[in-house]
């Protein structure tokens, strides 16, 4: 299906290695390198016309305070694409980690959309462990809770259709309910990895992010990746990956070449 629209927004980014990014580097028995891991969030028109957002970047703050180097402020750039934070309607959560909920309180009368894995988890017994929490920040769970309490979440188990050519397929992996997104764009069908793949050489090398809740979901979540982008009207979108700029060169004008068109013939 097209008809449809993806940018991935580019907003932030630093300089990181494999030994600190791959699941026990050391038994691929190579040598160690420096590469870019860039930060996205992505803007979803279907092919209806309604816009969804999917994950809305760290807090400004955070990231500085994490040493990310912001490019710029995510809603700054949804100003410039005609986008306002305030009336949004929908916003995806692909799983909930600092880089991906950070401005969850700018968009306050947005339908907040993810797995009821994922919102379980995080206000669930585990979520305070170090090897959880050390990718979340407190407040931003409890703007979370406060979605959900004020009835403002809708959760789903497995896969849900939100209409206009867009699915989201519950993954698992990097989070407990990490989802995946497909959506309409010019030519066929963009599958958003998000978290689910951080970088082209997980699926490729069949090498995992350090982060993982479960790392045979993880390995499945790949396997469902490779299929769901092997149509050859399919494009597959890493969630971390600079490589993402490379190989999609289309940009909206005045967004300083942040926001890059998602099209099949790219």
């Amino acid at each position: 299906m097209s008809g449809g629209e993806v940018l991935a927004v580019r907003y932030g980014t630093r300089t990181t290695t494999c030994a600190e990014s791959y699941l026990n580097w050391h038994v691929y028995r190579e040598p160690d390198a420096a590469f870019t891991m860039d930060y996205f969030f992505w803007v979803v028109r279907d092919a209806t016309g309604r816009t969804t957002l999917l994950d809305c970047g760290f807090a400004p703050d955070v990231g500085r305070r994490r040493n990310r180097d912001l490019l710029a402020d995510p809603v700054a750039v949804l100003d410039a694409l005609g986008i306002d934070p305030g009336s949004l309607e929908r916003l995806v959560v692909s799983h909930a980690h600092y880089d991906h909920i950070g401005n969850l309180d700018r968009f306050p009368a947005a339908e907040v959309v993810m797995t009821r894995r994922e919102l379980e988890f995080w206000s669930g017994p585990h979520a305070a462990r170090v090897q959880f929490a050390h990718s979340t920040e407190p407040d931003e769970l409890a703007t979370l809770a406060r979605a959900r309490d004020d009835g403002r979440v809708t959760t789903f188990d497995g896969h849900l259709d939100l209409g206009g050519g867009v699915e989201l397929i519950e993954v698992g992996g990097h989070t407990p309910g990490q989802l995946v997104a497909l959506a309409p764009v010019p030519g066929g069908r963009a599958v958003l990895a998000a978290d689910a793949l951080h970088f082209y050489d997980e699926l490729t090398a069949d090498r995992p992010f350090f982060v993982v809740a479960d790392l045979a979901a993880m390995y499945a979540g790949f396997d469902l990746l490779g299929e769901l982008a092997a149509p050859a009207d399919h494009v597959l979108v890493a969630g971390h990956d600079a490589e993402v700029g490379r190989r999609f060169p289309g940009r909206v004008p005045g967004t300083d070449d942040l926001a890059i068109r998602i099209e099949v013939d790219a």
